[in-house]
Order: structure tokens, then sequence, then C-alpha cells
């Protein structure tokens, strides 16, 4: 039973100690009088009692040895004179307080802030020692009421020793869940650090095998076959909601660029779960890697969300919901090298030039999916929302406009990416612009 400087709890003696959060142990006590019952105790009880201590002291180990098993360990005699000072301590504290209200509370409030951090730090909560708190109180009352009537005790004061023990009691168990909830919180800040370091190092291109495996189990993070890097981005809409990710999703929202390494992203659900989580930010998956066979896959994984990412933001591909990389290559690749596509855009798109320029975009859009479809005019009409006839006529004006080249099959891929390049770069088609080719979807009789 280890506080948070490592000692053994029976050991510590100090006086208005610091704690984590600031302040001094005192915190845990009330220091309105009138909450404080042992104050109305006659002073000469505890000269009766005291004498009686190292007995109910014993008693009490032993009702808590039967009763709560979870404190009987053979094989760490330690432990057992921890928990012996425990009551002897609370034992004794209480008979003094009774003698003298006044008597300094710091090394009893720190030696049970100390043993609630060593519970959290060895995994419990303190649902035992809680009861073995109760258990003790009982047992004192009760001795302390055997003993009553050898030491002239009044029914009057048992009473108010009765109180008085479980307002102590109150004060010691606060303390101790003061020291538990300091160690949770230092652990979970522990791991938080840990899983932070494990997505920089996995993420280095140098990473050994290893020292990925090494810390990942310090961090408590089961290595995946399978993980892809999400990297996102504010949509900057209404207020700020960090993104609600299951805990196998290792996530630092701290980095100028912000990014998780998700397990397993093509398992059921896995891709609807990221949409849902990530619905008030921009986000863009990284292609799926196996983080073990090559230590730099998870790095690459994380430039290519990051190059998805950045066009998505600029318009380029659809911000919607989470932009997948894969589904989207040949508008990367073609980005990539987006100087020498648009330069053979300027070239091989110069025909566009002899139409007017709201007509040009819509020409453009329609050769695109003609492209995509095989020139296949139904379903172009329902990829551009727009009849059938007018995807003809617009590709009888291409026609005119391109000529023979426009089937070419070596210049279809060629013609695709020019499309796409030059589109990316245009300014939306503006509704006041009149599409006069329009055929209306549902003519009017």
């Amino acid at each position: 039973m280890t506080g948070p400087s490592g000692r053994w709890t029976s050991t510590v003696r100090c006086r208005n100690p610091p704690t984590e959060h600031g302040g001094d142990s005192l915190g845990a006590l009330d220091q309105d009088e009138s909450r404080q019952p042992w104050r109305n105790v006659p002073r000469d009880v505890a000269v009766g009692f005291r004498p009686f201590v190292p007995a109910v002291a014993e008693e009490a180990m032993e009702a808590i040895r039967r009763q709560v098993p979870e404190y009987v360990r053979p094989a760490d005699p330690k432990y057992g004179e921890v928990l012996r000072h425990a009551v002897e301590n609370a034992i004794g504290h209480f008979i003094d307080l009774i003698g003298d209200p006044d008597t300094p509370w710091d090394a009893t409030l720190e030696f049970f802030r100390e043993v609630g951090y060593g519970e959290a730090k060895e995994g419990r909560n303190l649902d035992h020692w809680e009861l073995a708190l109760r258990l003790g109180a009982r047992l004192a009352i009760r001795s302390l009421g055997e003993q009553s009537g050898r030491l002239g005790i009044s029914r009057q004061t048992l009473g108010q020793l009765a109180e008085a023990v479980f307002a102590y009691l109150e004060v010691i168990a606060a303390a101790a869940s003061r020291g538990h909830a300091e160690a949770t919180a230092h652990a979970a800040g522990e791991v938080q650090n840990r899983r932070r370091r494990l997505i920089e190092l996995l993420l280095a291109d140098t990473a050994a095998p290893q020292a990925v495996e090494d810390l990942a189990r310090l961090a408590g993070w089961s290595i995946p076959r399978t993980l892809c890097v999400v990297a996102f981005h504010e949509r900057g809409e209404g207020r700020f909601r960090p993104p609600a990710l299951p805990p196998d999703v290792l996530v630092d929202l701290d980095r100028g660029d912000p990014c998780a390494i998700v397990p397993d992203p093509e398992g059921p659900g896995r891709r609807a779960m990221l949409a849902a989580a990530l619905r008030d930010w921009v986000a863009a998956a990284g292609p799926t890697v196996d983080p073990m066979s090559d230590p730099s896959q998870t790095g690459r994984s994380l430039r290519w969300a990051r190059e998805a990412l950045g066009l998505a933001r600029r318009g380029l591909l659809p911000a919607e919901g989470m932009v997948i990389a894969t589904d989207h290559m040949p508008a990367m690749a073609i980005m990539r090298s987006e100087e020498l596509v648009s330069l053979v855009a300027a070239d091989r798109l110069e025909p566009l030039s002899a139409v007017r320029p709201s007509q040009r975009v819509r020409l453009a859009r329609t050769l695109l999916e003609c492209l995509r479809c095989g020139f296949n005019a139904t379903e172009v009409a329902g990829r551009l929302q727009v009849h059938p006839q007018t995807v003809r006529y617009r590709l009888h004006q291409l026609q005119d406009l391109f000529g023979d080249t426009l089937y070419d099959p070596e210049r279809r891929l060629e013609l695709e990416m020019a499309l796409f390049a030059w589109l990316a770069h245009s300014p939306p088609e503006s509704p006041n612009d009149p599409d006069t080719d329009a055929v209306p979807l549902s003519p009017v009789g």
C-alpha cells in the first residue's frame, strides 16, 4: 500500500504536507466546530478509555480479517502492518481528539490520504476500505459501551461518543477518497502521456517494432494487425466539441495538426463510428496499413490523410462526412502534380475558350462525367441532375469543339486528369447565369 511518494504509508509522519492539487491535508477537515462532535464529549472520557485502545484495535483487526478477506495477505506481511497501523492510528487519534479537540490532524489525514492513494495504485476502489472502517467503528462503539458502566459514563455521553465516531470516520474516509482521486488522476495523466508518446513513435519513420511494443504495453494499448491514421480540423462552426472516440483509438488534439490512430479501420461499423465521432470536424482517413511489417507505414498513412484533408478544406474533395483517401486516389495523384497538370489542362482544354465562361464550366463538367460514364447520356444526366437530352445537346457542342480527339482512348485519361484539375480551379457556376441548353426534368404539358 504505497502512496504518491512510493513509501509505505505506515512511515508517513508529516505536518501540513502539500498535495498534488496544492494546499494541505487539512482540506479534508471541516473547520466549522459545530460539525466536530468530538468537542462535545467530556475530556475525562479519553483518560478512561485510553488503556483499552490496544485491545479494541486487535479486535477490529480480527473482525476485518474475517469479514474483508481481500485484506488477508499471508505472503505480504508489510500490508498487514500498514492495516494494523491504520486501525491503531484511527482509534488512537480519535481518543486524542476527545482529550484535546485541538489535537493536530495533519499526520493522520496525510496517512489516510496515502492509504487511498495506495489503494488506487494497486487497482482497487475504496469499497473494501470503507467496509473495514464501518466494522472498526461498530466494534469501537460496542467496546466503549461495554466499558461505560465500569467507567461511570452516562448513556448521553455514549450517544455523543457514537456521533463523534461516525463524524470522525467521515473525515478520514474523505482523506482516503482524496488520495484515491489524486492517484487515479495521476495514473490517467501518465497513461495519456504514454499514449501521446506512442503516437509520436508510430508516426516516426524510424520507429523500431520492439520500441513500439514496449511503449504500447506501458500505455495499455494493444497493437492491431491493421490501422489507419485520421487527420482532422475543426469546421469552425459553433461550440468546440472534442471527438468522442473509443478508448482503443489513439488521439492527440494538442498537436498543431490533430490526428487519431484507428485500429482495424475496415472492421464492422468502424467507418460509421468514425464518421459519427468526427461529425463536427473536417476529417480524412489515410490508407489502411500494417503497423509492424514496416515501421514507416503509419507515417505514410498520416501523410495521405493530411493531403486528403487539405484538398477537402480547399473544396477539391467532398468535405461532408469523412473523406477516405483511397476513394479519391486519382484526384489526389493529379493534385500532387498540380502545376504540371494545370499546364497540360491549359493546352488540352483550349477548345473550351471558344465558348462563354458560363458555358465552359457546364461543358467541362459534362465532358468529365461522360468520360467517367462511358458517354452514357442517361447515367451522366443522373449525376448532373439534368435531362438526358441536355447531355446529348452538350455532347454535340463538345464534338464540334474537340473533334475526333473526344473519343481517342489514348487521350481519355489525360483529358480526364486535365478536366479535374481545371474544374478544381474554376469558379463555381453562378445561379444567375441562364442555362440556355437545359431541358426541364419534368416537361410541362
